[in-house]
């Protein structure tokens, strides 16, 4: 692989966030262009604040899968859940309901329900949603190398000029510059997707001492037109790769995989039971594709590739991927489309890009009864037959809401019986499961943790409450709690989330 520029690789994961929080394809590649024309040419920033501005508004909703599956079990589709929460203004005057209504996505009956439950859980609920976003933020964030104004500004994002944002009700100028400028940046681009560049500088005005800082938001209102321009831009992801701020980062092809491995730990965070299922489908894969052959160059991509394969989960609502019990027809349509969402972000960005038909192609089969193309009789290249049989076995040895893993010993059946069948190739199969047989690694214990604090970890990790993990390992709740608070002590994370990216980080899991 060749040295990329990161913008592209961070546009990637904003294309992923789009789909997570129920928003159009591309809106935050248009929030980022017009948030940095709005604070380089009208605002007149520094380049360290357009850098902080460009950053935050590319990655506004990088923590939006940290709390899905909880939201999820309150609100049913969280992905629609978080796609009204861009909509709604808490302190206009016109009823929450109405306010969704007259999106047109909803209707009034709809966004009563949402709004009353809303209500009723936001202390908590919220709250608790908020801080694992903020926690995840950080912990992302960091792993892609984004500056310390950026993660500051990416705690702010859900935060109001007026004290009622959440979750800490931080109010007027203690909320970063950066996050003032990519809220109105965020509320202009959506509107302006609704009713154009009068629309956007309505309900930037009508947000004004509220949601927005005042005075941003009559600087945008008196240049609207400029900042609103690059909205015509016909290609958004050339548009933000155009527009990132001097110096350009960029990133050596020996980082690519750590990079990549970032994208992997936002998508597995979308399930309870999905947390590190990336970097083992890559471990397997990266290790079966030596054991054929590969160039070493070959093996990077292969691993990269396993590492984005599941991007397009991000669009389908953490209650399916959690459900206990079989899925409707609906739903297992909605989840054959991951792999095509995935081939479309992959697509959208020319770094990415070659990565793409090894990536989307890991539920393809060989008899033609794969997903989403169902290709029968073309010949997909080597390492896509590889992570096709390294994400089945990976997924088979790992826990699901309605099954426990598989031992070793039945996954390898199972492979072997997909492959008899003629679904899997014969060769990619044997090779997934000489790399599962090879010699166990030591015991890692990051952090000074204990081998009783790593099985809590994992355990928390997947959202198991006190109780049920010490159900699980046979020990008191009290008991699970101490363990919790030497493991939040050490690992400095304070959240579910938090602790889900440390054993992504740190590949304890699964």
């Amino acid at each position: 692989m060749e040295e990329v520029r990161l913008a592209e690789v961070l546009a990637a994961l904003s294309l992923t966030t789009d789909l997570a929080a129920g928003m159009s394809f591309e809106k935050g590649l248009r929030t980022c262009v017009v948030a940095t024309v709005f604070a380089r040419d009208v605002l007149a920033a520094d380049r360290e604040t357009c850098r902080a501005v460009y950053e935050t508004a590319l990655l506004r909703s990088v923590g939006c899968t940290s709390y899905a599956p909880e939201l999820a079990a309150v609100f049913g589709d969280e992905v629609a859940f978080q796609s009204a929460m861009k909509y709604l203004d808490p302190g206009d005057e016109v009823p929450p309901a109405e306010q969704l209504a007259r999106t047109g996505r909803w209707t009034y009956e709809e966004g009563r329900w949402l709004t009353d439950t809303l209500a009723e859980v936001l202390p908590t609920v919220g709250v608790e949603a908020m801080r694992n976003g903020c926690e995840a933020s950080q912990a992302l964030g960091s792993g892609l190398g984004l500056r310390p104004r950026t993660l500051t500004a990416l705690n702010d994002v859900y935060e109001r000029w007026d004290g009622k944002g959440i979750p800490l009700g931080i109010a007027g100028e203690r909320l970063s510059f950066a996050a003032r400028v990519v809220h109105v940046a965020e509320q202009a681009v959506l509107a302006h997707a609704a009713g154009g560049e009068a629309a956007a500088v309505s309900e930037v005005a009508g947000r004004a001492g509220g949601h927005l800082d005042p005075e941003l938001a009559r600087a945008f209102a008196a240049d609207a037109a400029r900042v609103l321009a690059p909205l015509g831009e016909p290609d958004a992801v050339m548009s933000v790769v155009a527009s990132e701020p001097p110096p350009y980062i960029t990133v050596s092809p020996e980082r690519i995989p750590e990079l990549c491995a970032v994208l992997g730990r936002f998508v597995d965070l979308k399930g309870k039971w999905l947390i590190g299922h990336s970097e083992h489908v890559a471990r397997l894969a990266e290790r079966a594709g030596r054991l054929a052959g590969l160039a070493a160059d070959e093996v990077i991509r292969l691993r990269c590739a396993a590492l984005l394969h599941d991007l397009g989960r991000a669009g389908i609502s953490a209650d399916v991927w959690d459900r206990p019990g079989p899925l409707s027809t609906a739903e297992t349509e909605r989840v054959r489309l991951h792999t095509y969402w995935t081939q479309r972000v992959l697509e959208r960005v020319p770094a990415l890009a070659p990565l793409a038909p090894i990536a989307a192609a890991h539920h393809e089969r060989l008899d033609g009864s794969g997903y989403h193309r169902g290709d029968l009789g073309s010949r997909p290249p080597v390492a896509a037959l590889v992570l096709a049989a390294a994400d089945v076995f990976a997924a088979l040895t790992e826990p699901r809401g309605h099954r426990d893993a598989f031992t070793v010993d039945e996954a390898v059946g199972h492979l072997t019986r997909e492959a008899d069948s003629g679904a899997l190739d014969r060769t990619a199969c044997d090779l997934v499961i000489r790399a599962a047989g090879g010699p166990p690694s030591r015991p890692h214990r990051p952090a000074g943790l204990t081998a009783r604090e790593v099985e809590v970890l994992r355990l928390a990790a997947r959202g198991l409450t006190n109780r049920q993990i010490g159900a699980e390992l046979s020990i008191s709740g009290r008991t699970v709690g101490h363990h919790l608070g030497h493991i939040y002590d050490k690992t400095g994370r304070r959240t579910r989330a938090g602790v889900a990216v440390f054993a992504m980080e740190q590949r304890l899991l699964p």
